[in-house]
């Protein structure tokens, strides 16, 4: 069993090789797609250079100014770019495996099947928004550690959750993606998978304090409790940057909050997963 186990790593690392020698075989378009994928979060960031032109901070007493709210931009590519370099690819494709039929010749190679459709294809240019991350970030922290009044002090404790929470991060999104593929299998194809994965995701790109009033409130409590989004980047966000000083204890239950959810999503995405693997008809019926 320990060797089954081991084997899995050796087959990761060939998927992310293969991978990388597929986009490198074609490097204009590699470099073309890194310079895409930048210009995106260029034009994201000169958005809210803008707006910051205009304001301290991103809602009053918020505690989201300049640089702790580039921490929380940061963060997000972190996350996204991950997402979209490990995940998406497969999760798009999964469609097309049931359609055609490709999916037998997974179910039948001894390895989990929802590990070998999560990982066989890595989209390398993608992590070019990772590395301007931090580049961002660290632009961001020198400029809190440095500032005059209240310099920001990082922690080992700090170092060692915000890395931790953005994996907790990106496995909340990545159950989220495994449930929306695992649709395909009840509905044949599932071309609007990328769409509804933007139109929820969208709410994590935000920091939770913009959500008040009465339909605030409710999508604060939705997208935190029952679909946990705004934990996503909130969480490892508030440990680097900080907001309102030192971490209150409404931030050590959500961050407790985040752990919870990351085994609940998961547990769950697999649940479903398997549930759906049940109903698949393989071709061949």
């Amino acid at each position: 069993m320990s060797s089954e186990r081991a084997a899995y790593w050796p087959v990761f690392y060939t998927f992310v090789r293969n991978s990388l020698i597929r986009d490198l075989s074609y490097r204009s378009n590699f470099f073309i797609e890194c310079a895409s994928s930048l210009s995106w979060v260029l034009m994201n960031l000169g958005f809210y250079l803008l707006i910051f032109s205009f304001t301290s901070e991103i809602g009053d007493n918020t505690g989201w100014r300049k640089f702790e709210f580039f921490v929380f931009l940061s963060t997000t590519l972190f996350i996204n770019s991950l997402m979209q370099t490990f995940f998406m690819p497969n999760a798009q494709e999964f469609s097309e495996l049931i359609r055609t039929g490709r999916l037998d010749f997974a179910l039948l190679k001894p390895i989990d099947t929802q590990f070998l459709i999560s990982f066989q294809k890595v989209n390398w240019p993608s992590m070019s928004n990772f590395f301007f991350g931090i580049v961002l970030l660290s632009i961001s922290l020198w400029n809190l550690t440095h500032r005059p009044v209240n310099p920001l002090v990082i922690t080992p404790y700090m170092m060692i959750a915000y890395p931790l929470f953005i994996l907790c991060g990106v496995c909340i999104l990545y159950s989220l993606m495994i449930v929306l593929a695992a649709t395909s299998i009840w509905l044949g194809r599932n071309q609007s998978l990328y769409d509804f994965w933007f139109y929820i995701t969208s709410f994590s790109r935000y920091p939770m304090e913009i959500y008040r009033g009465g339909i605030g409130e409710s999508l604060k409590f939705v997208f935190t409790f029952v679909i946990p989004i705004l934990v996503v980047v909130n969480v490892p966000a508030r440990i680097m940057a900080k907001p309102l000083g030192d971490a209150s204890n409404s931030s050590v239950e959500l961050a407790l909050f985040a752990v919870i959810a990351t085994v609940g999503c998961l547990l769950f995405s697999r649940w479903v997963f398997k549930k759906a693997l049940l109903s698949y008809r393989s071709a061949s019926s």
